[in-house]
């Protein structure tokens, strides 16, 4: 996979730029056993709109995945991709960020102006052409590079679903961890399918490498329809991950769009 920045990015026009909330304090949905749904210090609650990500927002993007979301990943902590409390991963940062230029990722944005929730999409079509890729210089996410590639190949979505031209991936889910159970992150997940219905997708997919999160995504209706353990996943004969129980495996769940009745 290339892990080059992308230079083009698009915004969408009308009603998905820009929804506002006021949220209560209540169980998320997306709350795993790794995040607590009440934090010990909770800031007052605060309204929220849900924003198309667009070029200017980029570095903000990758400031907030830094804090809550690459260190905790299950893939990065057990290669220690980020070892030192300010080690970077510039490929990491750029292979995350570089699908925003479609112009689907969404951030939830509090009214004091604070980045609380991405999540972070990108579009699959059947008959995309594959680019030439470049090998990645960081050995270590490298490792996470070769295993998602592995996984995409035998998950085979297109091939298990003839009937689908365009998926709608999830990339990246996260949300400010004093801003859990407020229901952000399933408010991301709604808008992200009312994208993906307006603009005629015919799936949304997850890929999930940690157990919290695969649990997380079955909650909201989602169908797992492909897993690889890390134990079977072997390069010259060696197990490349080993992540800390209960994380076991990499799971693909899809979840069918259902089309507007008046489309």
């Amino acid at each position: 996979m290339a892990v080059e920045m992308q230079s083009a990015f698009f915004t969408l026009p009308g009603k998905f730029e820009k929804l506002r909330f006021f949220p209560s304090v209540s169980s998320d949905s997306m709350s795993t056993p790794s995040t607590p749904t009440t934090p010990l210090s909770s800031p007052p609650v605060e309204p929220y709109d849900i924003q198309i990500i667009t070029k200017p927002d980029v570095e903000k993007v990758i400031g907030f995945l830094r804090k809550f979301f690459f260190r905790d990943e299950p893939l990065n902590v057990n290669v220690k991709l980020l070892e030192g409390d300010d080690a970077t991963c510039l490929e990491l940062e750029e292979f995350s960020v570089k699908s925003i230029k479609d112009g689907l990722s969404l951030m939830a944005v509090s009214e004091s102006g604070k980045v609380v929730g991405v999540c972070l999409n990108g579009a699959m079509r059947r008959n995309d052409v594959e680019e030439d890729e470049e090998d990645c210089p960081n050995e270590k996410f490298a490792k996470i590079l070769n295993l998602l590639e592995t996984v995409d190949k035998q998950a085979d979505i297109f091939g298990k679903f003839p009937d689908v031209n365009s998926v709608m991936n999830v990339k990246i889910l996260s949300v400010d961890t004093t801003w859990r159970g407020r229901g952000i992150a399933k408010q991301l997940m709604d808008r992200t399918r009312d994208m993906a219905r307006e603009q005629g997708y015919g799936i949304m997919r997850v890929d999930c490498t940690s157990n919290f999160s695969a649990r997380a995504i079955a909650r909201l209706g989602f169908e797992c329809v492909y897993t690889l353990k890390y134990a079977d996943h072997k390069v010259d004969g060696q197990v490349v991950f080993e992540p800390e129980h209960p994380h076991t495996e990499v799971a693909v769940y899809i979840q069918r769009i259902v089309p507007n009745s008046n489309l």
